[in-house]
């Protein structure tokens, strides 16, 4: 199996950067196949903007890039897309996106959201064409259990400085389910993903170095189950469930409101993994052609520090960032 590490976190020597150093020792101590965007490390541009389309465009383009015109950012995207020439920084990671079966989207909550950094790399790299605005052989657009990345599945692992109770169902902070929903359904969910139940840490800052093993542990055991276990059970989109306007038929979940209405019984898992000697058909994605916090200290979710773990080597050779660096074997 092919899978994209995606983190996001600025401090190396973090609870984070712990957990995903072990995550992708147990995954290839497994025989997975990984790759990394760390993109702190790298430098990852977060802010999309014309300087991203413009350079591929002349002056009598229709995406409305010409001097003094606006720029029209999906069609932009779309059009450099198809042509190959977005920038090289996006090109790389549409590369990683075309060979993933899966992806670990791995960051810290902050302001009941990921880090800014990583919502660029959504921005710029899920282009038009590709995640969205998809179409099928009839036209209609392919979202909401089915779109460009179908196929893939997606798991958040993340951490925050509040209790877990905090966000459970009667939590102040609200339902984990609910603070992620736009990130697993409204991202995940809706480019074709099938999205995991979340892997999150509570009490991060909290954390001592006699609590780090069985956190490790808990989440190897959720790695050894990505291909098994079965996705958050949304409702698609060409399930039957929802009338021409895109809402709910009135016989489901009938007098309920809220989120959870889009969630129905969960679909069995498949039995087996693809493997990297085996791969999955995909479409081709290269182109055609934590915050809330309960005490002061909860509102930074992971500064704390764990200690180095020795690594499994496994006879393979460590994954390597997109910047060129080794990943550490701590």
């Amino acid at each position: 199996m092919n899978i994209l590490w995606l983190f996001a976190h600025p401090e190396h020597r973090s609870l984070n950067a712990s957990l995903r150093d072990d995550g992708i020792r147990a995954l290839r101590a497994a025989g997975h196949e990984v790759r990394q965007s760390d993109l702190y490390a790298m430098g990852f541009k977060a802010v999309l903007d014309a300087d991203d389309y413009t350079d591929d465009y002349t002056d009598d383009d229709a995406a409305g890039t010409t001097a003094g015109d606006r720029l029209l950012v999906g069609d932009a995207q779309e059009d450099a897309w198809r042509a190959g020439s977005v920038a090289p920084d996006i090109a790389a990671e549409h590369e990683k996106l075309a060979w993933a079966d899966a992806l670990v989207v791995h960051f810290p909550l902050w302001w009941f959201g990921p880090p800014a950094i990583l919502k660029g790399w959504f921005d710029r790299v899920l282009v038009q064409g590709l995640a969205s605005k998809v179409k099928d052989a009839e036209g209609r657009t392919r979202r909401y259990g089915d779109g460009g990345l179908a196929g893939r599945r997606a798991i958040v692992v993340t951490s925050v400085g509040a209790r877990e109770a905090s966000f459970g169902p009667r939590g102040i902070h609200g339902h984990i389910d609910e603070v992620l929903w736009p990130l697993h359904h409204g991202t995940f969910f809706y480019t074709g993903m099938a999205p995991l139940p979340p892997f999150v840490v509570y009490g991060a800052d909290r954390l001592t170095r006699e609590d780090y093993p069985p956190v490790a542990e808990a989440l190897r055991e959720r790695l050894r189950g990505l291909w098994t276990t079965a996705p958050l059970p949304y409702r698609p989109e060409r399930g039957g469930g929802y009338d021409e306007g895109l809402e709910l038929r009135p016989e489901l979940a009938q007098g309920a409101r809220g989120l959870s209405i889009h969630s129905a019984p969960p679909a069995p898992a498949p039995a087996h993994p693809p493997t990297s000697t085996s791969p999955r058909t995909r479409p081709r994605v290269g182109g055609p052609a934590d915050n809330a916090s309960d005490n002061a200290s909860d509102n930074a979710s992971d500064n704390a520090s764990v200690p180095p773990q020795a690594p499994a080597s496994g006879g393979r050779p460590l994954p390597v960032r997109a910047e060129g660096t080794p990943v550490r074997a701590r």
